[in-house]
């Protein structure tokens, strides 16, 4: 699906939060797996991409999501023409190979450099815990999550991210399992509500949340 919006600066700095939005406006699949695809070239730790979503678009589904979702949150998630669900993935690893033979086969590095990412990150996570694993998954589902927010506005949407649900029953009200994935946001996706006035709000001076070694 073609970017309407190729501003760079528009994109990113005229971004605001939207929580309602006009419910007639229906994003087809094709171009939401579009901008998923695009989402996905943000960086990840290790390129291990510990990312997973579900696409909430149904009124069944978000039925099923508003059961784990806080009362304050029902009216983005009723009014979005979706909802993409990020979930990390602490399983990541377990297809690492996978991912590093292709790279490695189509001629983007040389077996050398696949038997060093094999014999130095691999065994890191293979042995690690799962705060370890959650922490990673937690960051990279972040960053992909900062780049859909961007990817939907460049494709003519808003989109708000939130975390206003309960974490322990979310995943399985998504159809995942706590054991392997662990939640790390939902965006709600769509044009705003003509009525709704957005809220632009200030942001704190970067001077005194920084600081120079």
């Amino acid at each position: 699906m073609p970017v309407t919006n190729n501003d760079f600066s528009q994109v990113m700095f005229d971004r605001h939060s939207v929580r309602r939005f006009d419910p007639s406006v229906t994003i087809p699949r094709a171009e939401l797996q579009a901008m998923i695809a695009s989402a996905t070239t943000a960086p990840s730790a290790c390129n291990l991409q510990s990312w997973h979503f579900v696409v909430i678009d149904t009124p069944e589904a978000k039925a099923k999501f508003k059961q784990a979702a806080m009362a304050f949150n029902y009216p983005q998630v009723d009014t979005a023409s979706a909802i993409v669900f990020i979930a990390g993935d602490t399983h990541s690893h377990l297809v690492y190979r996978d991912v590093w033979q292709k790279v490695y086969e189509a001629g983007k590095i040389s077996k050398e450099k696949l038997d060093q990412i094999f014999n130095t990150f691999l065994p890191l996570y293979e042995h690690a815990g799962r705060d370890f694993l959650t922490l990673d998954a937690t960051i990279d589902g972040a960053m992909v999550g900062m780049q859909l927010l961007l990817v939907a506005r460049a494709h003519g949407y808003e989109a708000n991210p939130f975390s206003g649900y309960d974490f322990k029953t979310v995943l399985p009200a998504v159809g995942l399992d706590p054991a392997r994935f662990v939640p790390v946001m939902a965006i709600a996706i769509g044009r705003p509500a003509a009525d709704v006035p957005v809220l632009k709000t200030q942001r704190y001076d970067s001077q005194t949340l920084t600081e120079f070694l």
